[in-house]
């Protein structure tokens, strides 16, 4: 049995649905309704027009076209890092792109080619979903991790300069502020994770049930889903934020103006 079809004007009935959280931020006054209505029109357009893009890419099923395109996907969340972080694009755009560059491509490959034991690694089919889902977690944490570290930097100066004085390392002074960063990057992961199957059944997996596939092998996936996205998120941040470090400092040890000017609450 395959997936039932939604028609457009079944898709317009359930858009209706964002009537309730319009309703409500109108109604207090939350400054946020410009911002959903903006954010609905963006998703759909950008999601029909992906549609027509990846359907090219599914027929053309080319490995260098793929590999472009994982290109420009860590473009664009390097891009989006440094705009929310609202770091230096000198200090971040390189390390931030390495960092998800060399995770994508490694957890990536990894996965395909050692779990999924694909004959082609590089079909579409499986290629172009795979690193999007690594992409858009990896994403999200390190935008949390990077401004955690670098806001609790800013906050215990004292702290850290403490540690440098008492013969401590660079690596060693900024330890803790990583341990921070992990902390607050990762907590709500490991909490989701805890009550996967329980609370929530996972996006991943209820898509390929709906695809058709037997809950047993949607199960595995899922958690494979998961093993990935934890893994590739904290490889990327560490491998970001070791070498964004690199510039943060000068060479006495003191932390550098990080951040733009006038844009930071």
């Amino acid at each position: 049995m395959g997936t039932i079809d939604i028609d457009y004007t079944c898709l317009g009935v359930g858009l209706q649905l964002l009537l309730i959280p319009v309703y409500f931020l109108w109604r207090f006054k939350t400054g946020l309704l410009k911002p959903i209505l903006i954010g609905a029109v963006r998703m759909i357009i950008q999601l029909f027009f992906i549609g027509v893009y990846l359907r090219f890419l599914f027929e053309w099923n080319n490995p260098f076209i793929n590999f472009l395109w994982v290109i420009i996907m860590v473009g664009v969340a390097a891009e989006t890092a440094v705009t929310r972080t609202r770091l230096k694009r000198h200090i971040l755009m390189i390390p931030v792109s390495v960092g998800f560059l060399v995770t994508v491509v490694l957890v990536g490959l990894y996965f395909l080619g050692f779990v999924l034991r694909l004959d082609n690694i590089f079909s579409a089919q499986y290629f172009i979903p795979i690193f999007g889902i690594i992409m858009g977690n990896m994403l999200g944490v390190n935008v949390i991790g990077l401004n955690t570290y670098y806001a609790g930097l800013k906050r215990e100066q004292q702290l850290y300069y403490y540690l440098l004085g008492n013969g401590a390392t660079r690596s060693e002074a900024i330890a803790p502020f990583i341990r921070q960063a992990l902390i607050k990057a990762f907590s709500p992961g490991i909490a989701n994770m805890a009550v996967t199957g329980l609370v929530a059944l996972p996006g991943t997996m209820i898509g390929q049930i709906l695809g058709g596939s037997s809950p047993h092998v949607a199960i595995k996936y899922q958690i494979m889903i998961v093993v990935i996205t934890v893994a590739s998120s904290m490889l990327s941040l560490m491998i970001t934020i070791m070498l964004a470090s690199r510039k943060s400092f000068d060479s006495y040890g003191r932390l550098l103006q990080v951040h733009k000017e006038g844009k930071r609450k």
